[in-house]
């Protein structure tokens, strides 16, 4: 089995974010790898990751990063796959890393989520790898359909819920 997404992370310490993406990957039955590569800490290493992604079959890259945050960015520059930003609440409330993920320049897109939105990176990775595999499409509408059913549900059951002036 060889992996088409790569989840990477600036440390482990943002593990406890990025397994989100893993388990939304393990689910949806997509093979996929995880790494810790630092942008400051290993450039060596991060620039070869990029440069050979491709090459190893990976079709989307997910970097998960905090504080200064360039590991998303700088994969980017250096890739033609499609790379997701995860910005990591690591200071500041995440603001440092969402802005430094979200602000790249012209032509070195980072496609980029929520703070700390690790699954939400996985559902994105999912759609872009569903455009070419109508297997993985099927259970992403089959997953959707499942959210709409927990909606509906939990409005069924606050319509149990009972208060002398409420009205529904």
């Amino acid at each position: 089995m060889e992996p088409k997404v790569s989840i990477i992370m600036g440390s482990t310490s943002d593990l406890k974010v990025m397994e989100a993406a893993a388990v939304f990957l393990n689910e949806m039955e997509i093979p996929f790898e995880i790494n810790a590569l630092s942008a400051h800490r290993t450039p060596e290493k991060v620039e070869e990751f990029a440069k050979n992604a491709e090459n190893r079959g990976i079709r989307v890259v997910i970097a998960g990063a905090g504080m200064a945050a360039h590991l998303p960015g700088v994969i980017a520059a250096m890739t033609p796959l499609p790379v997701i930003g995860v910005p990591i609440n690591a200071t500041l409330d995440g603001m440092d890393s969402l802005l430094a993920i979200v602000q790249m320049p012209p032509g070195i897109p980072v496609a980029t989520v929520g703070i700390n939105g690790a699954q939400n990176a996985a559902i994105l990775a999912a759609q872009v790898l569903a455009t070419a595999d109508p297997d993985i499409a099927e259970k992403l509408k089959s997953f959707k359909n499942k959210l709409k059913s927990k909606i509906v549900k939990a409005n069924e059951e606050l319509a149990e819920i009972k208060y002398p002036y409420k009205v529904n």
